[in-house]
C-alpha cells in the first residue's frame, strides 16, 4: 500500500510542536518504542509498516508501506520497520506530593528524554516542566525516553507560579549549596534542573529553599559543571538513597 498525499502531510507537519497540539497526535519510531506505547494506555491512531512487522494491533489501525515509502515519513538516519502515530493523552491531576523533579528551559530533546528515563528508573512521582521546556511529544525526545514516556505523569505549567503555590520543600543544584553527600533529604519534595547553558533562573531561585552541591573530586578542579542529565541521575541518586 501507498501512503496518501494526506498521511504524508500529516506525519510531516507533527514534526512542529504547534501541529503535535492542533491535531493531538505524536511519532514514535522503532520497534521498541512503539511497542511500549502499544502496551501502555496511550491509544494509537495509526500505525505504518514494512509487512514482515507482526502485532497485536487491529489491521483497520495498520497501513503496510515499502521501505521507500517508510524513509519518505522516517526522521530517522535508518528506517525502522515500524512508525506509529499515537494520540496525545489528556493531562492528569497534580499529586503534589511525593518526589517531584521540576524542569526550568531545558531545551536539549535528548536531555528530555534521559531526564524522563531517570524519573522512571528512581519511581519520581512526577515530572514538571516549565512552558519554556522542549515538548515532551518531540519525536527525539520521544525516542530518548525509550517508553518512559508512557510512566511518568509529565506537565507544563507556569513554573514560578506552581512553586510559589507548593507546600513541599524545594531543591536546586547550585555550586554554593550543600554538599549532597552530607545532607540529609526528605522523602517529598521537588528537585529543580536548570537550563543547559544558564541555570536555574533568578526568578525560580528566588523561590526555593534549599541549595545543593555535587562536589568535584578531581585534582584539577577545573571542570565547570555536569550534563544536566548526568547531574540529575546523581542528585535523584542521593534522594533515594536516604530511604534505602
Amino acid at each position: 500500500m501507498t501512503i496518501s498525499k494526506n498521511q504524508l502531510k500529516l506525519i510531516t507537519s507533527l514534526s512542529q510542536k504547534k501541529y503535535r497540539l492542533k491535531h493531538k497526535l505524536f511519532i514514535a519510531e522503532g520497534i521498541k518504542v512503539v511497542q511500549e506505547l502499544l502496551n501502555s494506555s496511550f491509544d494509537l491512531e495509526t500505525l505504518f509498516c514494512k509487512n514482515d512487522f507482526t502485532s497485536d494491533v487491529s489491521e483497520e489501525h495498520i497501513v503496510r508501506v515499502s521501505e521507500t515509502d517508510l524513509k519518505k515519513i522516517s526522521n530517522l538516519k535508518t528506517p525502522n520497520k515500524v512508525l506509529g502515530v499515537f494520540k496525545i493523552p489528556d493531562e492528569k491531576p497534580f499529586t503534589n506530593n511525593g518526589l517531584i523533579v521540576a524542569l526550568d528551559a531545558i531545551n536539549d530533546p535528548g536531555n528530555l528524554g534521559t531526564i524522563i528515563r531517570l524519573c522512571d528508573w528512581f519511581g519520581v512521582d512526577e515530572l514538571i516542566c516549565s512552558s519554556d521546556t522542549v515538548d515532551c511529544y518531540n519525536q527525539k525526545v520521544v525516542q530518548a525516553s525509550m517508553g518512559s514516556l508512557t510512566r511518568i505523569p509529565i506537565r507544563y505549567v507556569d513554573l514560578a507560579a506552581y512553586l510559589s503555590e507548593t507546600n513541599l520543600a524545594t531543591f536546586i543544584a547550585d555550586m554554593d549549596g550543600k554538599n549532597v553527600y552530607k545532607t540529609s533529604l526528605p522523602k517529598d519534595g521537588i528537585l529543580i534542573m536548570g537550563n543547559e547553558a544558564n541555570g536555574v533562573s533568578d526568578e525560580i531561585k528566588n523561590l526555593i529553599t534549599h541549595k545543593i552541591s555535587i562536589p568535584r573530586f578531581g585534582e584539577t578542579q577545573e571542570t565547570e559543571s555536569l550534563n544536566v542529565a548526568t547531574a540529575t541521575a546523581i542528585l535523584l541518586s542521593e534522594f533515594k538513597r536516604e530511604l534505602s
